[in-house]
């Protein structure tokens, strides 16, 4: 699992590639967790993810948990298929906001403030 970031238009976006399993989960946990600022503003990228596990889910709670609790927003782009279904059938989906690309997902956040 791989992870990059930039910062458009104040949103951080941090874009994820590979397998988000029980073995990446905690890492990327890690290096979500350190996006946490007053009001922040975070872009999951998901369009290089892979596969999602039941410990790449808790991950992504953990971290819209913290985000609210610092009254931050964060929101998912780029789901393939395969996992926005399963982001669906485990009610996931009513956690995060979802666009279809980064553009989409920057305004919508920023259009927020």
């Amino acid at each position: 699992m791989n992870i990059e970031f930039e910062t458009i238009d104040g949103t951080t976006v941090a874009t994820l590639f590979g397998e988000l399993d029980s073995r990446t989960a905690p890492i990327v946990q890690e290096k979500l967790l350190t996006l946490l600022r007053p009001e922040g503003r975070v872009l999951l990228d998901m369009h290089g993810v892979t596969y999602i596990s039941s410990a790449g889910l808790r991950a992504l709670l953990v971290l819209y948990r913290q985000m609210a609790a610092n009254n931050g927003q964060v929101a998912l782009c780029g789901l393939i298929e395969s996992i926005q279904d399963v982001m669906s059938v485990t009610g996931f989906l009513e956690f995060f906001s979802v666009y279809d690309t980064i553009p989409e997902g920057v305004a919508a956040l920023g259009a927020r403030d």
